[in-house]
């Protein structure tokens, strides 16, 4: 049987931690963990060159990115 590398660790931690983003109930530590856990998933899928994956994780990270500044920004406005 193939041992499992490092690299696949890496990618297996990246799911685990947007696996584990999606438990939270605070949405802004919702979207900070999603995004690390997305940004080590586009990296995976940058080194084992598999696009689609890295695209769609990258694509997360800015929707993660966008969503925590009109979160911090609308907490800037109300004080």
């Amino acid at each position: 049987m193939e041992s499992i590398g490092l690299i696949e660790w890496y990618g297996y931690l990246g799911s685990l931690i947007i696996a584990v983003s999606l438990t939270m109930s605070d949405i802004k530590r919702l979207r900070w963990i999603n995004m690390i856990g997305a940004g080590m998933f586009a990296s995976y899928g940058f080194i084992i060159s598999a696009w689609p994956v890295l695209v769609l994780n990258a694509f997360i990270v800015l929707i993660n990115m966008y969503h925590i500044y009109v979160l911090y920004r609308s907490e800037t406005n109300k004080a």
